[in-house]
This record gives C-alpha cells, sequence and structure tokens, in this order.
C-alpha cells in the first residue's frame, strides 16, 4: 500500500508538473537583420506607399491580421548595439555596445575621424561573466527562462560580442540548442553551393557554422535556418516543454544574393537587379515566417505560441561599395541604417498573443527593442528575477492587452558617439536622440547643433522647429544630457582640445 502511495504521488507530481509547463506560453522571437520599416507589402504608416508594392510578404500580412502592429517600434540604428539590448534589458547609451562588434578578439570596428578620438565605448560586446575587457557585464533573459523551464533555442545571426569572450557563444547566453549563431554579423554567402562560405582556402570569420548537411545543395541560408528552426522545436513541443525560439536570420543583410525561389518574378516585373534580388531575400524572409506559422498550426501549438516580428535596425540606405543606386528606400523616412533619423531606428513590429492581443490591431504608442527583455519574462510569467544589470526597458504587456494604450511622458534614447561608417552621409556618425511623445530633438556632436522635429506632422524630419520652440529644445537636450550623464555613457574625445565632447547641455 505504501509503494501504491508513493507510486501514485510520483504520477500526480509528474501530470501535475506538465500541466503547468504547458500552462506557460512558447515564445518565438523572430528578429529580420536590416529590415527597413517599408521593406514589406504590409503597410506600417498610416497610409501605404509605392515601396509597399516593391514587396511581397503575404505571411507578415497574415501575422498582422492575427495579432497587432506597431506603427512606433523603434531599434538602435546598427545591430549589435539592438541585439544587446534585446538580450540584456538595457539602453544602448547605459551598456555601451555602440557600434557593431567585430569577429576578431579585441578589435574596435570604429573608423579613423579627421576631428575625433574614439569614444571609450564596450567593443567587445556583452558578456554574461565578469571581468571581460570592452564588454556589459549582464544577465541575459534566454538564461532566466531557461531556469524557469524553457527549452531555450537560438537559430541564425547572434552577434552580442567578439571572439574570443563569452558572449559570442549562445550555450553561455542562456541557450540550450545553437544552431549558426556566432560572432560574425553577416554571412559570408547564403548560397548551400558556397558551404555558406565555408570551402576550405575560402572561409573568413563569416562564414556560417554548422549546416555541413546543405553543403552542396541549392537551399538558400534562409531555409536551411528555417528547417533547422523547425527541427529544434519539435522536441519541446512533443515533451509538452514551454520554449524560447530566438529565429534570428541573417536576411536581409548583405552581402547582396538572389533567392533564386523569388528572383525571376521582380526580374520578369521589370525591377532592378538590384533591387529583385533584394525583394527576393525579403520573400525568402518571409516564407520562413510563414513555414514556422504552418508547423505550428500542424501541431496544434499555434493558440498556444507567442510570435514577436522584430528588426534590429533599419534599411541599408546607403550608396553601394562598388556605386549605382541603393537598393533600399525607406520613404517617407529620413536615412537608414545608422542612423538617428527614423530611417535608422523606426521598424517593422507584430505580435501575435493568442487570448490576449486582439487580431488586426494597430499600436501607436512607441516602444524600444530593449523593451523586449521585460515583456517575455512577463509573458513567461518569470517573476521575481534577479539580474547583475539595471532593466532600462518597460514591459509593453499593457500595450498588447489594450491597442489603444498611451504613455507620452516616456523618454526614449538613442545615442551613437562613433564613426560607424568612413563618410558623413546624412544623419549617419556621431549622434544622439531623445524623443518624448511626439517630439523628438538630435543632438549632432561635430559642432554642437540640434534638431527638433514634431513627427505627428513631419515623420520625413524636414522641418526643424528647433528655432521656434526653445523651450521644448532646452527641456529634452536636458533630459537627453542627464541620462547620459547618469549612465556615464562614452562620447568621443576632441582631437584638439583632448577632451570629451560636451554633452546638448553644453557641459
Amino acid at each position: 500500500m505504501k509503494y501504491k502511495l508513493i507510486f501514485f504521488t510520483i504520477i500526480l507530481w509528474v501530470f501535475a508538473h506538465n500541466i503547468f509547463a504547458q500552462q506557460k506560453p512558447n515564445i518565438i522571437v523572430f528578429l529580420v537583420d536590416d529590415m527597413g520599416w517599408q521593406d514589406t507589402s504590409l503597410p506600417f504608416w498610416s497610409q501605404a506607399t509605392p515601396l509597399n508594392k516593391h514587396f511581397h510578404t503575404p505571411n507578415m500580412e497574415r501575422l498582422a491580421k492575427e495579432g497587432m502592429k506597431f506603427t512606433n517600434a523603434y531599434a538602435a540604428p546598427i545591430c549589435s548595439p539592438s541585439r544587446v539590448s534585446m538580450i540584456s534589458g538595457m539602453n544602448v547609451a547605459h551598456h555601451k555596445v555602440t557600434n557593431w562588434t567585430a569577429p576578431e578578439y579585441n578589435v574596435s570596428t570604429d573608423n579613423a575621424d579627421d576631428q575625433f578620438l574614439p569614444a571609450p565605448w564596450n567593443y567587445s560586446g556583452m558578456s554574461p561573466v565578469p571581468g571581460i575587457a570592452h564588454t556589459i557585464y549582464a544577465t541575459p533573459f534566454p538564461q532566466l527562462l531557461k531556469d524557469a523551464g524553457y527549452f531555450t533555442i537560438h537559430v541564425g545571426k547572434a552577434h552580442w560580442a567578439s571572439a574570443g569572450t563569452p558572449g559570442a557563444n549562445p550555450y553561455n547566453m542562456g541557450f540550450m540548442v545553437n544552431i549558426a549563431g556566432h560572432a560574425a554579423g553577416h554571412p559570408q554567402s547564403y548560397y548551400g553551393q558556397e558551404f555558406y562560405g565555408n570551402k576550405p582556402g575560402k572561409n573568413t570569420p563569416q562564414a556560417v557554422p554548422d549546416l555541413e548537411e546543405y553543403y552542396g545543395s541549392d537551399t538558400f541560408l534562409t531555409e536551411a535556418l528555417t528547417r533547422e528552426a523547425i527541427k529544434s522545436i519539435a522536441a519541446p513541443i512533443k515533451n509538452h516543454q514551454p520554449f524560447y525560439l530566438n529565429m534570428a536570420h541573417y536576411a536581409v543583410h548583405v552581402p547582396l544574393q538572389a533567392d533564386a525561389r523569388f528572383y525571376q518574378k521582380y526580374i520578369d516585373a521589370g525591377v532592378d537587379v538590384q533591387e529583385a534580388k533584394y525583394a527576393s531575400m525579403i520573400e525568402g524572409m518571409d516564407k520562413s515566417l510563414g513555414d514556422i506559422m504552418d508547423y505550428l498550426k500542424a501541431k496544434k501549438v499555434d493558440k498556444h505560441t507567442i510570435i514577436i516580428f522584430m528588426s534590429d535596425n533599419g534599411g541599408l540606405s546607403l550608396t553601394p561599395p562598388r556605386g549605382g543606386q541603393p537598393f533600399t528606400q525607406n520613404a517617407p523616412l529620413k536615412s537608414g541604417k545608422g542612423s538617428v533619423n527614423e530611417g535608422g531606428i523606426r521598424e517593422p513590429m507584430i505580435v501575435k498573443w493568442p487570448g490576449i492581443t486582439k487580431p488586426a490591431t494597430t499600436a501607436n504608442q512607441y516602444i524600444i527593442i530593449e523593451d523586449f527583455f521585460p515583456t517575455i519574462l512577463e509573458m513567461a510569467g518569470v517573476k521575481n528575477y534577479k539580474t547583475v544589470q539595471k532593466i532600462d526597458g518597460q514591459s509593453f504587456v499593457p500595450i498588447l492587452k489594450n491597442a489603444a494604450y498611451i504613455n507620452d511622458q516616456r523618454f526614449l534614447f538613442w545615442h551613437l558617439p562613433n564613426k560607424w561608417i568612413a563618410n558623413d552621409g546624412p544623419g549617419i556618425n556621431y549622434k544622439s536622440a531623445i524623443r518624448q511623445g511626439d517630439w523628438k530633438l538630435i543632438y549632432n556632436m561635430r559642432d554642437g547643433s540640434k534638431q527638433l522635429y514634431d513627427l505627428k506632422n513631419d515623420i520625413s524630419e524636414n522641418e526643424d522647429l528647433s528655432k521656434k520652440y526653445l523651450a521644448k529644445v532646452q527641456m529634452l537636450s536636458l533630459a537627453l544630457s542627464n541620462q547620459l550623464r547618469n549612465w556615464d555613457s562614452p562620447m568621443p574625445i576632441d582631437k584638439k582640445s583632448n577632451k570629451r565632447v560636451p554633452l546638448p547641455d553644453g557641459h
């Protein structure tokens, strides 16, 4: 009798444990690289534009019909800063990974500049362990999910830290499975015929690891990663274990290479060759989203799975290295990747949370990528967690429950005290910015100038209102300065004075 009681107690515990586990939702972050706000057939503005007609993204449209679209979602202007903000919950100016991290060890990616010496930023990225030079020590949220019973999976681009540091390895960041994630920020090649850059004698640090079974095939990198992601979630679904999937595509980052499954139809439609390549990469990414959604539905877990779609920065709108016209455009937004203007930081974002988000809704409240950290943990029911860092992000669960939610008093901050690219394109290099409500202030470190924009009436940032609203400029300048000062944010050094560049308030 005693052993029967013990046996039934164990069975009851296992049953209760499985029921509890099933109550935790699966969570997928579908993160795209370098995808602009306009690089989709799904409009994120109040109206569709001609650019939206360039692309075919039916699965983004499908996801938006089933969930909530965000029109004011923001990231950092460059990839590593955004990815570190997402996984740490810290603002860029706080974690100080303000530029992209090199795949090599202990190398700063800042370009040389005639006016400034480099700012003292964390060019080796984020570290989950202390004492690593030039890194921010922080607790990654996947580790907290893992500790709470989640099966954690990373697929695709990581790029949180440089090679030779713990943060470059997704296993050290709380992931139980890693497929193709390492220190590099872009693939050497998207082509299976080229071994994704791993051919002997031709490989570089950008060669994508872990996909040997596709070598020599015509499988585009986006498709290979999708197949591996689907394989990786099969076991936790079968075992009724909640999973977190960080589906981080290398697409649509350069190199610009045609996805043959979609390329020809754009050429046949008379689209420019470069734009056709890019559009084919976009459509391949969208197919990946649809394939994952179809798999979830086939396994009957779609109603128990949250999907968050996001890009890590704006579309690359600079002139290509070999000349010619840019293959991406962000209009009506100004500029693109690398800029604190809207084209560099405003992103396409969609969230589907069955039973919580009302289908086919739109949220206009602004949010920023460090908000993912507390939001995902709240979605997972993880409470009273401890981190070594102070979290700057704010949960957007209240918005998901009520699309009309508005908080126009919150400040958002961006900080790029770096020479990201060799030339100074519009809005590129040595800028900081702050947004509160519809007002946005941009600070130019080169000359101390400031621009003020009313985003509600001027989404293109064409009309500088700084001379008309002096009090607003002063208030935002002080708020931005106080925050940068509080975080001890890195600033470049003026070569002539050998002093740090002043903050927006002049100090």
